[in-house]
């Protein structure tokens, strides 16, 4: 007798237990063919003992729907992803819906409503949805899911993409250690997210290799947004004795650290180098440009498609840092 979907094991233990990794039960399930019958079979007759019902097999060159779904969308982040989700979609020849949950649980109930009335091929659950009642009703339609940039590792069974949030702050920080700054600020941002825990660690990796100590009082806390990057920024400036540089953990928020600047008199780069994270479109025409972490969004979101249809076992993408012009040597 199959499990309920209550007590179901995960696709990771199912992984686990086959002894293969959690892209090839993807595959399996959603009906790859470049798995070795062997390795089907095993999987396959894990898969219906704890009650995952075979999905029909995808063909590139079938007409479908993949659901991407984020949090909201409000900012060229969101855009960057979307395109390389629907330059992937449009190579396999399916359909990309887009849903944001900015409407809260009203919003999640109407999603789960209309899935349940059609037909999705996969959903790409975008940060912070990836997680809770959601994931668990795709699960019980037996929709592949694919978290994308996640906001925690907690789901477990769920295939991933994201990028090397660790090593890109890390770069940036050694960038700045570099350039002779020793006061270095840092704007985080919410420590629930995944990403924000794996950038703040690399900021303090790269201190520590440089022999460096940390100031405390020179980490503040944003939103990963423009006006939390004014204020943060401004906290940081108003020190009795400023950071020479600071590091906030997006784009948006560095900016905002050249708004709080710009009140203030002080001069980006002569009096302070600033970094950003992200590289959005705007960076490279920020006054000056801004030296930054390149996500490679778009390839992630075309990443996260493919994986959802089976055609790719998700991964992390690297990053790299992109000198601008607004550091400078202290």
């Amino acid at each position: 007798m199959g499990s309920t979907s209550s007590d179901r094991a995960t696709m990771a233990e199912i992984a686990h237990a086959a002894g293969v990794s959690l892209a090839t039960v993807s595959k399996v399930w959603n009906g790859r063919l470049d798995v070795s019958e062997h390795t089907r079979q095993r999987v396959d007759e894990l898969l219906r003992l704890h009650g995952y019902r075979g999905r029909r097999q995808w063909r590139p060159d079938s007409a479908g729907t993949v659901d991407v779904i984020f949090p909201e969308i409000d900012c060229a982040w969101e855009g960057e992803h979307l395109r390389g989700i629907e330059a992937a979609g449009h190579a396999a020849g399916v359909r990309i819906v887009v849903s944001s949950l900015d409407r809260g649980e009203t919003a999640r109930r109407q999603l789960v409503q209309r899935l349940r009335a059609g037909r999705t091929d996969g959903a790409i659950l975008a940060t912070m949805t990836a997680a809770g009642p959601l994931v668990k009703a795709l699960n019980r339609m037996n929709v592949p899911v694919v978290a994308l940039d996640p906001a925690s590792r907690t789901a477990g069974d769920l295939l991933s993409v994201d990028a090397a949030n660790f090593a890109g702050a890390r770069a940036a920080t050694a960038h700045l250690l570099a350039l002779g700054h020793r006061r270095i600020g840092l704007i985080a941002g919410l420590d629930e997210l995944m990403c924000s825990r794996a950038r703040r660690d690399g900021f303090l990796a790269a201190h520590d290799d440089a022999g460096v100590p940390l100031d405390p009082s020179l980490v503040e806390r944003g939103g990963f947004d423009f006006p939390s990057g004014v204020v943060a920024g401004g906290r940081l400036l108003d020190r009795g004795t400023p950071p020479t540089a600071i590091f906030a953990m997006s784009d948006l928020m560095a900016i905002g650290v050249y708004e709080a600047a710009r009140r203030r008199g002080v001069s980006v780069p002569d009096q302070l180098s600033v970094v950003g994270f992200d590289d959005l479109p705007g960076a490279r025409w920020a006054a000056p440009p801004l030296t930054t972490v390149r996500q490679p969004l778009r390839e992630m979101g075309a990443l996260a498609t493919r994986t959802v249809l089976g055609l790719a076992g998700g991964g992390v993408l690297d990053t790299h840092l992109v000198i601008r012009e607004s550091t400078a040597p202290v």
